[in-house]
């Protein structure tokens, strides 16, 4: 198998076969993140990427439960190829259960209601979307390249075609300024995208990146730890959605929790207060990462 440059994938997905069957993200404009930056976008070779399912499948075969398309934003990849790359998944891994891949609202619209019904049947059952923020002039800060509203139908365009949806939050992507009009507004967008999984981390200003020369010049103020512990407060006790699964487990996050959603917010909502009167222990800083 072939990979180029750093590859990131989702925690959900550690035990995934990981694709790249495209190079870096062909957005690659969020202030936040450098996850791409040192790759210019492209689309690999179908050749070369079937070529990989084949000698993965020679090696791994029915040990493959779940599949990872690689890199940002997957999803972009034109329907022929996508045909291609699921048909030859379903014949190397017969065992597979799902295939998933990053997603963003635009390219989620940019493909038809027929489109995402066929991917569907095709395989790829499962895409990770990261809205960030449900607040506009966050969105617009960010750079996220859609709106609220936006993403609310391109959720309702993956949920016709009977796709599940992983949607992420990012504690702190409105700053100092903005923290509340953020969580309030993340809570409102999560009900209405209704994801089967929902998670919130918490933003780490990156070095070099456009957010991080905001924060030198005084035009963005991360939140300090309350703060932000209150974001997620807000998320966990505002969002109703119809049965979804929340973590806040990633590396990013002071507070590991989990439950669901709405059946265990009263509980989330306690530990979280729980943190914020010192009564539980944070993560440590040495022990949080990207």
């Amino acid at each position: 198998m072939r990979y180029e440059g750093k590859i990131y994938r989702p925690p959900s997905e550690a035990d995934a076969y990981i694709l790249q069957a495209t190079i870096g993200c062909s957005w690659n404009k969020c202030t936040y993140c450098d996850m791409y930056r040192d790759k210019e976008f492209a689309v690999r070779p179908l050749d070369e990427t079937l070529a990989d399912i084949q000698l993965a499948g020679e090696t791994y075969g029915a040990n493959v439960q779940k599949i990872f398309v690689a890199d940002g934003d997957a999803l972009i990849l034109d329907m022929a190829s996508w045909r291609a790359i699921l048909a030859a998944c379903k014949d190397a891994f017969p065992s597979a259960r799902r295939v998933s891949c990053y997603a963003m609202a635009s390219n989620i619209l940019d493909k038809s209601e027929a489109d995402l019904r066929e991917l569907y049947e095709l395989g790829l059952t499962q895409l990770y979307i990261g809205p960030e923020s449900g607040d506009d002039p966050t969105l617009k800060r960010i750079a996220k390249g859609s709106t609220a509203a936006e993403h609310v139908e391109a959720a309702q365009r993956a949920h016709a075609a009977g796709m599940k949806l992983s949607v992420i939050f990012l504690l702190g992507a409105g700053g100092s300024e903005r923290s509340e009009e953020h969580a309030l507004a993340s809570a409102e967008l999560a009900t209405a995208m209704d994801p089967r999984f929902l998670s919130a981390l918490t933003l780490t200003v990156v070095p070099d990146t456009p957010m991080a020369r905001a924060e030198e010049k005084g035009l963005f103020t991360m939140p300090d730890i309350p703060t932000t512990l209150r974001e997620l407060r807000t998320i966990v006790a505002n969002t109703n959605t119809t049965d979804a699964i929340f973590r806040s487990n990633h590396a990013s996050n002071r507070l590991p929790i989990a439950g669901r959603l709405p059946r265990d917010r009263d509980n989330i909502v306690a530990a979280i207060d729980a943190a914020l009167n010192g009564d539980v222990p944070l993560r440590p800083e040495w022990l949080r990462g990207l």
